[in-house]
């Protein structure tokens, strides 16, 4: 069996280090707050460019606090894309606001900047970008955007740790950055985790506030805040974890390097980075004609994929929404059935990528139009 993710061998490799911050942190009786979340919060912060991080319970609470302090309010509207995981658009709603969605760019599967603008009405507060399967979208436009309508801009950087962007790191160039330490993240945690990142500090002071209770003292909530704590334990992992984080999005690098090439020519559509992005493939997706044949092909040979995603958000029973059907975003639609994630980590052979790879032109049955020819027509 290939595997999709090894997360085993990611512990073992640091086990030693690992038991003993987790032994610390029992030790210390500081199982919530205190010294490890802070420096948790400072290590990851200076790590992509911003002063100010705050550690949340998870990439969700991260979304949803970053929405709350940038003052997005019912009857606002919020600019994202159908095509990513649910909880993007789920926290919009949390906090009373509007979704609208803008479709994909083939290319890279990020917002399409150039279709931004005509989805700015007189109620569009925020736009929350996605930079999906690790590589950035591309912010330098949307960022001039927003500054001409004065918009907010939270980046969901879930997926994208040590992403960069002509220089910049993800979850620095927007207002505020969330990111997810769910354990399948290029830096994950043995559980839940997620943190705000941001050049704010009366949004980090907000964010802070808002993940206990509001308290500013304890018992005396300054604002109706939530239980969005980061254990210490978690902290004390991750801090162990960041500190391989650049070797280990290497090695990612280097392995959908060898991916590319043993793809080339094939039936199948192989990722693609804008110029001067900096790609952290926390997935490696192509695109397949008949995808659904080709993961079953793949299984068969002991081969693990997984779709991220299946279903756009607009298509969603759980998100049904009358304004959108069918047809409505037609990338979003066809990258939706017909992407597929190979096996990707640190870990992976070279062999066993040759492996994987060849197995994918076996079974792949027909090509589909390169993304790289829509992208470049426009």
């Amino acid at each position: 069996m290939i595997r999709l993710l090894d997360l085993a061998a990611e512990y073992h490799e640091l086990k030693t280090e690992i038991d003993a911050a987790v032994a610390r942190v029992l030790d210390s009786g500081q199982y919530v707050g205190g010294p490890e979340i802070a420096a948790l919060e400072e290590e990851f912060a200076g790590y992509c460019g911003v002063p100010y991080g705050v550690a949340v319970n998870s990439g969700t609470s991260a979304l949803h606090l970053a929405l709350l302090a940038a003052g997005v309010q019912p009857g606002d509207e919020v600019i994202t894309v159908p095509f990513t995981f649910y909880a993007t658009v789920a926290t919009i709603g949390y906090v009373g606001a509007t979704p609208v969605y803008v479709d994909i760019d083939p290319a890279t599967f990020n917002i399409d900047a150039t279709k931004i603008e005509a989805a700015i009405t007189e109620r569009t507060r925020a736009i929350l970008l996605v930079h999906l399967y690790g590589q950035c979208a591309d912010m330098d436009p949307i960022l001039e955007i927003a500054r001409r309508h004065k918009l907010i801009v939270i980046e969901d950087a879930a997926q994208a740790h040590g992403a960069e962007y002509r220089g910049r790191r993800a979850g620095s160039m927007g207002d505020i950055g969330c990111f997810s330490f769910y354990p399948t993240k290029n830096l994950g945690a043995a559980g839940e985790g997620g943190m705000l990142t941001t050049n704010n500090p009366e949004y980090a002071r907000t964010a802070a506030l808002l993940r206990s209770w509001g308290e500013e003292q304890r018992y005396r909530p300054r604002l109706k805040g939530f239980n969005y704590r980061l254990p210490s334990i978690q902290a004390a992992i991750l801090r162990v974890k960041l500190r391989r984080l650049e070797h280990w999005i290497e090695a990612r690098r280097d392995r959908a390097a060898e991916y590319d090439r043993g793809l080339e020519g094939s039936a199948v559509t192989r990722p693609e980075s804008l110029p001067g992005v900096r790609h952290v493939y926390c997935l490696y997706t192509i695109r397949a004609e008949d995808r659904d044949a080709l993961q079953k092909g793949l299984a068969a040979a002991g081969i693990q994929s997984a779709v991220h995603y299946p279903l756009p958000i607009h298509l969603m029973p759980a998100y049904a929404d009358s304004r959108y059907k069918a047809g409505d975003f037609p990338v979003a639609e066809a990258c939706a059935k017909t992407v597929l994630s190979l096996p990707l980590y640190s870990r992976l052979s070279a062999k066993q990528v040759e492996e994987v790879a060849a197995r994918v032109c076996e079974l792949a049955p027909q090509a589909i139009p390169s993304a790289s020819a829509s992208y470049s027509s426009r």
